[in-house]
């Protein structure tokens, strides 16, 4: 038989026990009341190799292009206030998903927006699911899956060059569609290549099969015709 704890023990079990059954009860109440409570690890400085990756990561952030994208975000929302020079800044600008979701909606007809909340919010997951919100609609847009960042790259900070590049690829393809919704310069944006498809008929087809395809070398050009035969001598004017 195992031995029973002692008083002392007893207690020390029985008050953390009571701690235990006050947390829960805590967190029932707060899950009824609509609330949610997240227990996020606050990230320390990054050393050694991981300090060398970050830093890499930071050089490819580009000013310039950070002035164009805010030109260009005004000009799309209108009514939007400015953010303040600089990478920090410009990651609060964006950070809670509102920006971002009223970007989306605009290039689309009014009253058609994929995000269907654009309402600024305190609360962290609230920020993150717009984010998420305006990541799944550009997707839809046609944004390709590898140039989309991802959430915590600029909830957290961690790669706002690939926020950048996201951003920069959704102008691209808003100037590309040519469907009267971009609002702004052109110019600012390089436009994404589009599909030229081409449909020939079968008589069409048949015909190209006639045709000696160059890799296979060609029955024209250079020859031997008016040469001498090999062992004949060669007349000299």
């Amino acid at each position: 038989m195992k031995p029973l704890p002692s008083p002392e023990g007893l207690a020390t079990w029985n008050s953390h026990n009571w701690s235990l059954k006050q947390a829960n009860a805590a967190l029932t109440q707060s899950a009824n009341n609509g609330h949610c409570i997240f227990a996020m690890a606050n990230r320390g400085p990054a050393y050694g190799l991981s300090w060398e990756v970050q830093q890499r990561i930071d050089k490819q952030y580009d000013p310039e292009l950070e002035q164009i994208l805010t030109q260009w975000i005004l000009a799309q929302c209108g009514g939007i206030q400015p953010p303040e020079p600089g990478k920090e800044k410009f990651q609060e600008w964006l950070k809670d998903g509102t920006v971002l979701g009223k970007l989306i909606n605009s290039l689309y007809p009014k009253g058609q927006g994929p995000v269907a909340n654009t309402e600024p919010s305190n609360k962290a997951f609230k920020q993150m699911e717009q984010i998420s919100q305006f990541l799944r609609a550009a997707e839809q847009y046609g944004i390709a899956p590898t140039d989309i960042f991802q959430t915590v790259d600029l909830w957290e900070g961690k790669n706002m060059a690939c926020v950048q590049r996201t951003l920069m690829n959704l102008g691209g393809l808003a100037v590309t569609k040519q469907d009267g919704l971009f609002v702004g310069d052109p110019n600012w944006f390089p436009k994404k290549s589009q599909e030229n498809r081409r449909d020939f008929s079968k008589d069409k087809l048949k015909e190209g099969q006639n045709v000696i395809g160059l890799q296979m070398g060609t029955n024209r050009g250079a020859s031997q015709a008016g040469m001498t035969g090999y062992g004949m001598p060669r007349q000299i004017l």
